[in-house]
């Protein structure tokens, strides 16, 4: 039983416990002394009726009170726990961001003379896996960006390496990465409408449900990507595929030359 309807049950009762006494009293004993002897069972009622709705309608102006309060006091919960958690991953990100510049001006062993698998190389990916799940999209892209415009994740010389590393959802939207290592990344649900990703290693990479609408990658491999990404999704969404490896291992041309064979031998 909830509370509230407890609540009534009990008004109920001891509403109906003196309205009986008092029908009692008044027609039992006669009460005459006092004038009420007379009394029918409508003026009774009227006796009764009054003060039987203002205590229910206290009652219940009062619950609906304490659930506003109550929902007030969730919604207040609510924007507080986001505010918390964005304080979390702005302090995160930025730990993350100072931990790297230390590294990248490190007079003797700055992080950009590594090489991939080293010690140094293998801390910094150890912290990029760490860091980039605790992170939402748009904080994660500030992570990608920042790796490219350190020269982190270069195509010719990648430092930091990429297999396994969380950037899904990430919102790369309009990013800039020309010639970008992010081979093996798992990159399920990013935003990359309108990014230029030319000549980018996207190799192994898991692309399930990405956006790639207007995307240009004119000479990207993203042969073996893993996911729905097929040569007929990149054909379609992607704005330039010139040079590109498609996931087949064609070069974009080379499919296109291809599909159209196919289409002709089949009419």
């Amino acid at each position: 039983m909830g509370r509230p309807d407890y609540y009534i049950r009990i008004l109920a009762a001891v509403g109906s416990a003196i309205f009986a006494a008092v029908i009692i009293l008044g027609y039992g004993f006669a009460l005459a002394a006092v004038g009420v002897a007379d009394k029918s069972l409508w003026d009774w009622l009227e006796l009764l009726i009054v003060p039987a709705v203002l205590a229910v309608g206290g009652y219940l102006f009062t619950r609906s009170e304490s659930r506003r309060t109550q929902d007030i006091a969730n919604q207040q919960r609510d924007l507080d726990r986001e505010i918390a958690d964005e304080r979390r991953q702005d302090d995160t990100l930025q730990a993350y961001l100072d931990g790297r510049s230390q590294l990248l001006t490190d007079k003797d062993r700055p992080l950009h003379r590594s090489q991939r698998g080293d010690s140094l190389s293998t801390v910094a990916r150890a912290r990029t896996l760490t860091v980039l799940p605790r992170l939402d999209g748009d904080r994660k892209a500030r992570v990608v960006q920042f790796l490219y415009e350190s020269d982190l994740i270069a195509k010719h010389r990648p430092i930091v390496d990429m297999r396994g590393v969380d950037l899904s959802r990430a919102n790369l939207s309009g990013a800039y990465l020309f010639r970008a290592y992010l081979s093996g990344a798992y990159l399920s649900g990013v935003h990359l409408f309108r990014a230029y990703l030319g000549e980018a290693d996207l190799s192994e990479a898991y692309l399930f449900c990405a956006d790639l609408n207007a995307a240009d990658l004119s000479g990207a491999d993203p042969s073996g990507v893993l996911g729905d990404i097929t040569n007929e999704k990149l054909d379609a969404q992607a704005s330039f595929l010139e040079g590109a490896n498609m996931p087949n291992g064609q070069k974009y041309e080379d499919w296109v030359k291809s599909r159209g064979e196919e289409n002709s031998g089949s009419q």
